[in-house]
């Protein structure tokens, strides 16, 4: 069985603009702070749309696991590598680090 894998900004970023990956992103963190700000086209996970989350997600595209700071998302991330995706990543640093890469 695959494990997640850490991904920092730029590999990130390198992936969505450069090669054109077409990356799912689950934010995990609490409402009002994705609202005051999140990575284009990521979605709010949260226990309440877990469930349909996974069942609508496509197990086969690259999924990036957004928390504050990166500490959060590793437990996220491997727990829907054990859910059936393929390629789940972690983001090093977090929103923050999006954030301050991204100003």
């Amino acid at each position: 069985m695959s494990a997640f894998k850490h991904l920092s900004v730029n590999e990130l970023i390198h992936m969505r603009t450069e090669q054109g990956t077409d990356v799912q992103i689950a934010d995990i963190r609490d409402p009002q702070s994705f609202a005051n700000g999140h990575i284009d086209g990521a979605v709010n996970l949260s226990n309440d749309n877990l469930a349909r989350f996974i069942a609508e997600s496509d197990m086969d595209k690259p999924l990036v696991v957004v928390c504050y700071h990166g500490i959060s998302s590793q437990n996220a991330a491997a727990y829907l590598v054990e859910q059936g995706f393929d390629q789940v990543f972690s983001l090093d640093g977090g929103y923050s680090a999006w954030h301050m890469a991204n100003l």
